[in-house]
C-alpha cells in the first residue's frame, strides 16, 4: 500500500458534519417520496401477499373479538406490527396499504444515513456517499419501501447496529467510557429491536455482542472497567430477548418453540404446498446450492443483469481489502455480511426456498431476501472502488479520477434498466399476486354487493384481503383469532355466523361440508388459479333474513 494510499485511508474516521447528513436525509426524503407516490398511484403496496398479512396481525389486535397481544401470532416477530398500529387503525390507510408505507419509508431513509455514516469510517466522503447513493437508488429497496414488508425495518437496524458498534470500539479505543455507554444504550435498543423484528436478527445481535466483547477485551483496564456496567446490562438484555419470546410461544400457544414447528412455521408451510410425492427444493441439505441461489438473488437484487456479478466480486475484494489494511470499520462491514451465512444456513436446514428465474426451477419465491446483502455489497464494493483509488492516485492519476464518475454512470445505468424491466422483487409481486388479487377483488364485490350485515364465519389466514377491500372491520368476522368462538362456529355454522364464506380446502369449507344444516348457498365466485369460494346465509341464526336473497352473478 502506497503512503499517499495509507494517508487517505487515515484521515476518514471522523463522523459527518451536520450539513452533510442534512443532504443525506433529503436526497434519501426525496427518493422516497418519489417511490411512494409511484407505487401507491400504481396499486402496487399490496402486491405481496406478506404486506397484506402484516397489515392483518396489526389490525386484528385491536379490530378483534378478542383484542389483545394476543393477536400478534406466535411466528411473525412482533415489532413490525407494533410499529404498524398508529397508522393502520385508519380504515382508508389499511385498504390501501398507506398504513405499511409510513414506517418502512421512514426506515429507509434511516438507513441511507446509516450507511453514510459507516461508510465515512472507511474511505473518503465523495466514496461513502457513492455506496449510499448505490444502496438509495436500487429500485428494488425503493419498492419495498412503500410496502408493509419487513426488510425496510430489519436494514434500518442491521445498519444503524452496526454503526453504533463501530462508534463504540472508537470510544473504547480513545478512552472515553461516557460516549461508550451510551453507545451501549443505543446498540441495546437496536440489538434487541433487531431481535423482534426478524429471526435473522438474532444472529446478527450474537455477532454484534462478540464485537463487542472483543473491544473490552482488547482496550484499556481503567475504560472497561467503567463501562463494565453497562457491558452486563447490555448482555443480560440481549439474551432475554429471545427468552422473551420463547416464553411468549409457550404461554399464548402452548409451546416455546411454535414458530419452529408449529401449524404456521415455515417447516409446516413447505411441507403443506409441496405436492405429494415431489422432491424437496434444489438447496434442501446442501449448502453448496445454498450458497449460489442466495448469492445469486443477492446479485440480481442488487444490480442489472449480468452486471450482478461485477458487484459481487468488487465486494468481495472490498471485503478483503477492509481486513488487510485493518481498516477501522471493518467490524461493522463484516457485520453486513451476517445475512449471508444465515440465508444458507436457513434454505439447505430451514425449510426457506428461494426461487429466482435466473436458475432452475425458474421462478419466483422469496427474492427478496436477497436484498438484506444490498448494503454489505453497497459499502464493500466502494471500499474497494477507494482503495484502488488511492493506488492509483500517483502512477494512474487520470484512471484514478476516472473511477468514480465511471462508477456514478454505471450507478444510474443499471437503476435506468431495473426500472425498465422492473426489480426482482416487484417481479416477484406480480406473479405471485397474479391470481390472488382477482380472486380477492371479485369475492370483495360480492361481498359488497350481498350487504353482509352480521357476523361472517370466515378463515382469515389465507385471503383476509377480500375484507380489507370490502372494508369489513375484522371484529364482524368469526375467524381462527377467537379460538373457543371459532371452534364453536365450525361445529355448527348455521347458529353461529349470519354468512358464511367457504374456499375450497379452508376449514370452513370442511365445516360446511360436515354440517350444512340451516345453509343456504348465495353465490360462487371462481377465478383462474385460485379455489372457489362460496357464499352462504343462515335461516336460522337469530336475526336471520326471511326470505332469500337474488342469487349473485357467479364468477
Amino acid at each position: 500500500m502506497s503512503k499517499r494510499a495509507q494517508s487517505a485511508q487515515g484521515a476518514i474516521v471522523k463522523p459527518p458534519q451536520r450539513d452533510e447528513n442534512v443532504l443525506v436525509v433529503m436526497g434519501a426524503c426525496l427518493l422516497g417520496f418519489s417511490s411512494l407516490l409511484y407505487c401507491s398511484s400504481h396499486g402496487l403496496m399490496l402486491l405481496y401477499g406478506d404486506a397484506v398479512a402484516h397489515l392483518h396481525i396489526a389490525r386484528r389486535i385491536f379490530d378483534s373479538n378478542n383484542p389483545g397481544i394476543a393477536q400478534l401470532g406466535g411466528v411473525w416477530l412482533p415489532l413490525p406490527h407494533l410499529l404498524l398500529l398508529p397508522f393502520v387503525q385508519k380504515m382508508l390507510w389499511w385498504q390501501t396499504g398507506l398504513a405499511g408505507a409510513w414506517p418502512s419509508m421512514l426506515c429507509y431513509v434511516a438507513s441511507v444515513v446509516g450507511l453514510y455514516r459507516l461508510g465515512l469510517r472507511m474511505m473518503p466522503h465523495r466514496w461513502a456517499l457513492m455506496a449510499a447513493a448505490l444502496f438509495a437508488v436500487n429500485p428494488g429497496l425503493l419498492y419495498l419501501s412503500s410496502t408493509a414488508m419487513t426488510e425496510p425495518l430489519f436494514l434500518a437496524l442491521l445498519i444503524w447496529g452496526a454503526l453504533q458498534t463501530v462508534e463504540f470500539c472508537a470510544a473504547m479505543k480513545a478512552g472515553e467510557s461516557r460516549r461508550a455507554v451510551n453507545k451501549l444504550v443505543c446498540m441495546t435498543l437496536l440489538l434487541v429491536a433487531a431481535v423482534y423484528t426478524r429471526y435473522d436478527g438474532w444472529i446478527f445481535a450474537a455477532a454484534a455482542w462478540c464485537v463487542t466483547l472483543a473491544a473490552m477485551v482488547r482496550y484499556r483496564d481503567v475504560v472497561r472497567a467503567r463501562v463494565m456496567t453497562a457491558f452486563v446490562l447490555f448482555t443480560l438484555l440481549l439474551a432475554a430477548a429471545p427468552v422473551g419470546w420463547l416464553a411468549f410461544n409457550a404461554h399464548f400457544f402452548h409451546d416455546p418453540l411454535d414458530f419452529l414447528r408449529g401449524p404456521y412455521s415455515a417447516a409446516a408451510i413447505e411441507k403443506r404446498t409441496s405436492p405429494p410425492g415431489a422432491q424437496h427444493y434444489r438447496g434442501w441439505h446442501s449448502p453448496a446450492w445454498a450458497l449460489l441461489f442466495y448469492m445469486r438473488a443477492a446479485q440480481v437484487d442488487a444490480a442489472a443483469g449480468e452486471s450482478g456479478f461485477l458487484v459481487m466480486a468488487l465486494a468481495l475484494a472490498g471485503l478483503a481489502v477492509a481486513f488487510a489494511r485493518k481498516l477501522f470499520g471493518r467490524a461493522g462491514l463484516a457485520l453486513l455480511w451476517v445475512p449471508l451465512p444465515v440465508y444458507v444456513y436457513s434454505i439447505a436446514y430451514g425449510s426457506v426456498p428461494l426461487f429466482i428465474p435466473q436458475l432452475y426451477p425458474h421462478s419466483y419465491y422469496n427474492s427478496r431476501y436477497g436484498l438484506e446483502m444490498l448494503p454489505a455489497l453497497a459499502l464493500s464494493a466502494c471500499v474497494a472502488l477507494s482503495a484502488l483509488q488511492a493506488e492509483w492516485s500517483v502512477p494512474r492519476p487520470k484512471l484514478a479520477r476516472a473511477l468514480l464518475p465511471v462508477a456514478i454512470v454505471l450507478t444510474l445505468a443499471s437503476t435506468g434498466w431495473l426500472l425498465w424491466k422492473k426489480p426482482l422483487v416487484l417481479q416477484e409481486a406480480y406473479a405471485n399476486s397474479s391470481t390472488r388479487i382477482p380472486f380477492e377483488t371479485a369475492l370483495a364485490r360480492q361481498i359488497e354487493i350481498a350487504g353482509l350485515d352480521g357476523p361472517i364465519l370466515m378463515y382469515n389466514s389465507d385471503h383476509v384481503g377480500a375484507l380489507q377491500i370490502a372494508g369489513i372491520t375484522l371484529k364482524q368476522t368469526v375467524n381462527e383469532g377467537d379460538y373457543d368462538r371459532w371452534q364453536a362456529a365450525l361445529a355448527d355454522p348455521a347458529t353461529h355466523a349470519a354468512w358464511v364464506i367457504a374456499i375450497a380446502g379452508d376449514p370452513v369449507d370442511a365445516a360446511v361440508k360436515a354440517h350444512p344444516q340451516g345453509l343456504v348457498e348465495e353465490t360462487v365466485i371462481c377465478t383462474t388459479g385460485q379455489p372457489c369460494a362460496r357464499v352462504f346465509y343462515s335461516s336460522v341464526y337469530h336475526g336471520a333474513k326471511t326470505s332469500a336473497p337474488q342469487p349473485a352473478n357467479s364468477f
